[in-house]
């Protein structure tokens, strides 16, 4: 599920967005962020249906085979025993997860040579094969075949990868999340009764979306203010040498310092630096590192650095 670095960065790629913008649409931009954030629940919801395509498509190699010009025994007896695979059947019977296909219209269809090159390698593996001769099969153990289909075949997949970006233009950024959210959904479906619960998107929606909105408004309301604290500090550096990624860092990191009083100023500073490690310069982190420290010094001094809760003084 997204964190709260995951969701800052959702806030900064739009505030870059805004700043590109020719009109300054600041409700627009809002409704842009939440899209970002249900964006990544949809791209999960896609991958469960990759999975459940890719095991699906062994009804059609097994149809494929049985009527080749000359089938072998083999061929006309190609198992279908992952179509049992009680994972699989019971996301298909969950209402959360059909309600979820409906509303985002999921559909791999685009790229029908996707589901069948999976299959093909997923065919040709040894942990397959395994899997097929297997007899003692339980949910445990068609959960691990499942947890091999989507790591080491769509994973692994160039095809796959192309596929992903194609669908989901932050594919890459978002990766790691969405890997974390498909482990979790393996996890929650843990009994063959009742109806298990998918991964959901954040841990507590109600506050995250209240976090992405208010560093969203506060960083785009104060921008004047915090374009001025930053350029006091940086007069021996010309303007356009300074990337406009590390100006965005330095006034969201700002916006929380000043206003989201529970949140400890080391935390502030610590999660920044890291995003300019990943999504600016290799000099980013020490330049607004050391800015954003003499711009504290001063804040602190003018009052306006206010932090309430245990160990945040």
């Amino acid at each position: 599920m997204l964190n709260r670095r995951h969701l800052r960065v959702k806030v900064m790629q739009v505030i870059y967005a805004f700043q590109q913008a020719s009109v300054k649409d600041t409700k627009q931009q809002e409704k842009s962020l939440l899209a970002s954030v249900d964006k990544v629940f949809e791209m999960y919801i896609g991958l469960l249906a990759l999975i459940v395509d890719v095991v699906q498509y062994a009804e059609i190699d097994a149809i494929d085979r049985a009527n080749k010009h000359l089938p072998s025994d083999e061929d006309k007896n190609a198992s279908l025993k992952i179509l049992d695979n009680r994972f699989i059947k019971l996301l298909l019977d969950n209402n959360e997860y059909i309600t979820s296909l409906k509303k985002y219209k999921t559909s791999w269809s685009f790229d029908p040579e996707l589901a069948r090159s999976l299959f093909v390698t997923l065919k040709n593996s040894e942990e397959y094969k395994a899997y097929l001769l297997k007899t003692d099969d339980d949910l445990h153990s068609d959960k691990d075949i499942i947890k091999f289909i989507f790591k080491k075949v769509i994973l692994k997949s160039t095809l796959a990868q192309q596929a992903l970006e194609e669908q989901h233009i932050n594919w890459q950024v978002d990766q790691d999340v969405l890997q974390a959210m498909i482990a979790k959904t393996l996890k929650n479906f843990s009994s063959e009764v009742g109806e298990q619960k998918l991964a959901q998107v954040s841990a507590n929606w109600v506050e995250d979306r209240e976090f992405i909105l208010d560093l969203f408004q506060k960083t785009i309301a104060n921008n004047s203010a915090y374009q001025e604290m930053i350029v006091t500090k940086t007069k021996n550096w010309e303007a356009d040498r300074i990337a406009m990624m590390d100006v965005i860092l330095m006034k969201m990191a700002l916006a929380e310092l000043i206003y989201f009083t529970s949140i400890p100023v080391k935390v502030t500073i610590n999660e920044y630096l890291e995003i300019a490690k990943e999504f600016s310069t290799p000099k980013s982190n020490t330049f607004i590192n050391g800015i954003l420290d003499k711009i504290l010094e001063d804040l602190k001094e003018q009052g306006k650095i206010r932090k309430y809760g245990r160990g945040l003084l």
